[in-house]
């Protein structure tokens, strides 16, 4: 296992989780995120993809307001699909599923030290996922009055 730092990326699950993205179609990558995240959320017991689904869930905070731009060096090297909005939700979920996961991550993987700095990032990441879309109720044009 090596996990270096606290950012989504900063581990060799993850980083291997871009590989894959990177090797797949583009018209595969959001198949791939889905995949991920929905096991993340279904799965009974230990959760095998925590890592990967943590970057996906960085993956499409980064297309949302506020969102943070992908690690240049571990993150996706090719450019990701515009991801569904349904997404977001499944994300919020997922990563919900990895905080509230008693014998996962939080426990295993995270040292005590950086424990609050890992979940500081969970709740950033999850702030961003649920902020409100941006209005479409934009006028075409001012009329004078």
């Amino acid at each position: 296992m090596g996990t270096w730092d606290t950012g989504p990326f900063d581990n060799d699950t993850a980083a291997d989780f871009s590989i894959t993205l990177d090797e797949a179609r583009l018209e595969e990558r959001e198949s791939i995120v889905r995949g991920v995240l929905t096991r993340t959320i279904t799965a009974d017991g230990y959760l095998t993809e925590p890592e990967e689904a943590i970057a996906a869930a960085a993956l499409i905070a980064a297309q949302c307001p506020g969102g943070q731009p992908v690690d240049p060096i571990y993150g996706p090297d090719e450019p990701m699909p515009t991801f569904a909005v349904e997404l977001r939700a499944l994300a919020v979920e997922a990563l919900e599923r990895i905080v509230n996961d008693e014998t996962g991550l939080v426990s295993n993987r995270v040292t005590a030290a950086d424990a609050r700095t890992w979940l500081a990032g969970f709740r950033d990441l999850g702030n961003v996922l649920v902020s409100p879309l941006p209005s479409m109720d934009v006028p075409l044009f001012d009329l004078p009055m």
